[in-house]
């Protein structure tokens, strides 16, 4: 990443539990990590923490060296077709991704919060679109905010300004499931892994953006806070998410299609199966129950 303008800085740090070299990019990387390379020139980092301006953060509010695209209104999700919360067009996002001074050399670091698994799943949910997108070269940071504070990361006044980027796209087709291939699962009986909490996937509650309680037939339950430590400002280990999986009677590197609402927590059960787990047949139902069940055909359970 490159910059038009800097932005003056004061000092900060972060602690994580998986490091990474210089030339390694890993799903996750710690605070540490991202101390030592946030000043490298092909590392770009992306803070999404939406409502920075509303928290008590001081005169030093940002990240150094990092540009800023807030999860909630940067334009990372649209509504397609009545669905929320939906991959824009690939022009559309690919531009908002040069916009940030990302190219295809970058390698690019996630910033969220860190709160909670929900709120973290702001960066599981960008990593997917770079992933869909065809970028390999992509991390988040493990606790996001809370960590590099913790550490002492650096802070600056004001987010950095990159110059604009071309951002190249070689769309991954496999990664995203659409509805047909919802149906064609269900047909063949592929693993349909619901993400939400449990009373949603019980039919107990339901989401504003969905029709109707209820899931996808025959869908297993892992519920997305397993797999973030809100207490710790950590993500699941890859043992804990081969038990998770495990449990919910799926076996290593079998074949699923994970989905929740709209495809937020789901990219938290996809970046844990797909990504720290390295199961590599794992998608994302994009559209999620507010499409499925938009359609009152589709059979609900």
């Amino acid at each position: 990443m490159r910059f038009a303008s800097f932005a003056a800085a004061a000092a900060f740090v972060v602690a994580a539990p998986v490091f990474a070299f210089a030339s390694d990019v890993t799903p996750l990387v710690t605070a540490e990590w991202l101390k030592a390379h946030a000043a490298d020139e092909n590392v770009a980092i992306i803070d999404i923490r939406d409502k920075i301006d509303e928290t008590d953060l001081g005169d030093l509010p940002f990240i150094a060296n990092a540009a800023v695209a807030p999860y909630a209104s940067a334009g990372w999700r649209t509504e397609v077709d009545g669905v929320p919360g939906q991959i824009p067009p690939t022009e559309q996002i690919a531009a908002l991704i040069g916009s940030l001074g990302v190219d295809a050399d970058d390698h690019v670091v996630i910033v969220p919060w860190g709160t909670d698994s929900s709120e973290f799943g702001g960066a599981t949910r960008v990593y997917w679109t770079f992933k869909y997108l065809g970028h390999d070269a992509v991390s988040i940071l493990d606790g996001g905010w809370r960590q590099y504070d913790a550490v002492g990361g650096e802070r600056v006044a004001e987010a950095a300004v990159p110059a604009a980027a071309e951002f190249p796209v070689n769309v991954r087709p496999e990664l995203r499931a659409t509805t047909p291939d919802v149906e064609a699962a269900l047909a063949a009986g592929t693993k349909l892994v619901d993400g939400r909490p449990e009373e949603q996937f019980l039919g107990q509650s339901k989401s504003p953006v969905v029709r109707i309680e209820g899931t996808i037939p025959g869908a297993v339950n892992i519920p997305h806070s397993n797999f973030y430590s809100a207490e710790y400002a950590s993500f699941a280990l890859p043992e804990t998410i081969a038990a998770l999986a495990k449990g919910a009677g799926l076996a290593e590197s079998e074949k699923n299609i994970v989905f929740c609402n709209t495809g937020h927590w789901a990219s938290i059960a996809w970046f844990a199966l797909h990504e720290v787990g390295g199961n590599k047949n794992t998608a994302m139902y994009d559209g999620s129950m507010a499409e499925w069940a938009a359609d009152p055909a589709r059979p609900i359970q």
